[in-house]
């Protein structure tokens, strides 16, 4: 005799699985991978095949979401580089331009990680070690015999912001506001700035 409820159950698999790939916050993705996974453990064992069961529960649900999760957990944080000198006595960059940055990347669910240096060689060999993903660099005071009327506006309201991911530099260029200014670093040809392209 058939048992009937097994069919709502297995009905559950096509369902999930295309919840799975239609997701695009890859946390929700994990737990929709997490009840994919329990569904078919859940199946396999009604029908009569605990060793499978057993399996699907340990490596395909459990095992495997622990993977993604430090997976996606460790390559969805931008590691931004800033020189410790520039800010007060441990203080970190803050204000608009960082909310400004955050929010960028909270919209693809990554987060922005501000990696403090204590001078500007260390910040530039963490750089070209590919330690951090960009660098922050403060504004620095105009002094007065550069001071005319285009160089002084320029100077005072542009935060720099330096990177080496193309991706980055293309979000960042396209969806940050006029202030700061973003320069794509490629070793292999010369910077790219954002006011250069408008």
């Amino acid at each position: 005799m058939t048992e009937y409820y097994i069919y709502p159950l297995m009905a559950l698999l096509p369902l999930t699985a295309g919840m799975l790939v239609m997701q695009s916050n890859p946390f929700h993705a994990l737990i929709n991978r997490g009840i994919l996974g329990a569904v078919a453990a859940l199946i396999y064992g009604l029908l009569g095949a605990p060793d499978v069961a057993l399996t699907e529960a340990l490596m395909g649900t459990l095992l495997a979401i622990t993977l993604y999760a430090v997976a996606v957990r460790s390559s969805m944080v931008m590691r931004m580089g800033f020189n410790q000198g520039d800010w007060l006595e441990g203080d970190r960059p803050a204000g608009k331009p960082i909310e400004d940055l955050r929010a960028v990347f909270a919209k693809r669910y990554m987060r922005l990680e501000l990696v403090p240096y204590p001078d500007d060689s260390a910040l530039n060999q963490a750089f070209a070690d590919k330690d951090i993903h960009a660098i922050y660099v403060k504004p620095k005071p105009v002094q007065p015999s550069d001071r005319t009327f285009s160089n002084t506006l320029e100077k005072v309201t542009e935060y720099q912001t330096t990177t080496r991911i193309k991706r980055l530099y293309e979000i960042m260029k396209d969806e940050l506001p006029s202030e700061t200014d973003v320069t794509y670093f490629n070793p292999l040809i010369s910077p790219v700035s954002s006011s250069e392209q408008h």
